[in-house]
């Protein structure tokens, strides 16, 4: 059971990315309204020239910097509290918690931990990079001549939302980091907490008030877009 609790969250977190682009193909997730969205700012930056893409698409990739240092960070910190195992035992004991979890228990709990952490660091410098191509190309564009085709806006617009997608699986990380702290509780608190923060996050995303704003917002936009085209 104590090992079950222990990995629990990590599957969580997989089986959330693998079954929600399925129902994504059924219901729009707030990601893939955003993706929208990202087309449409890729397809009016061709038509301007301004500073202000600029700014936005570094405002991305300093958040991203962020979140990915901070993984290091907590990397780090999950290494050094291998060599500390017997004194975070007894400091558990001391506050109630951990008087069953033997040295293997918490030495498997912190791998588990670290492979959270590890996999969201890597999200987020893919996700920077991938940030990082979109600026080159969104730099490129040619305003003048004859323009940019809409077959070039779709590949611009889709690799900002390949990065959104890594950066979004990074930060589902943290959030399921937040029940391997639970397991320090107890194992049953673990998975409740997973469960939990599985239907936070797919509240967030199909339900939330966002998810209906940005929703609004985009077929607003679509259909004035439409009546232009008209």
């Amino acid at each position: 059971m104590t090992l079950f609790a222990t990995v629990f969250p990590l599957l969580c977190w997989l089986a959330y990315n693998y079954g929600v682009p399925l129902v994504e193909r059924r219901t729009p997730s707030l990601s893939v309204i955003m993706s929208l969205q990202r087309r449409r700012w890729v397809a009016n930056a061709a038509r301007r020239e301004s500073p202000m893409d600029a700014i936005l698409s570094g405002n991305l990739m300093g958040a991203v910097s962020f979140l990915a240092s901070t993984s290091v960070l907590l990397v780090l910190a999950i290494f050094a509290a291998f060599g500390q195992v017997p004194a975070v035992m007894e400091s558990l004991r001391t506050v109630g918690m951990g008087g069953t979890f033997t040295t293997a228990d918490l030495q498997i709990h912190f791998i588990v931990m670290l492979t959270i952490f590890a996999l969201s660091f890597f999200s987020f410098t893919l996700s920077l990079r991938q940030f990082n191509h979109f600026c080159i190309m969104l730099g490129a564009m040619d305003h003048a001549g004859e323009g940019v085709t809409a077959e070039e806006v779709d590949a611009i617009a889709q690799l900002n939302s390949l990065a959104a997608k890594n950066f979004n699986n990074g930060i589902r990380g943290y959030y399921f980091a937040v029940p391997t702290v639970a397991w320090f509780a107890s194992d049953w608190a673990a998975i409740v907490v997973s469960i939990v923060t599985v239907g936070f996050i797919v509240h967030r995303e199909f339900f939330s008030s966002a998810h209906r704003l940005a929703a609004s917002a985009t077929v607003i936009a679509s259909r004035r877009d439409k009546d232009r085209g008209g």
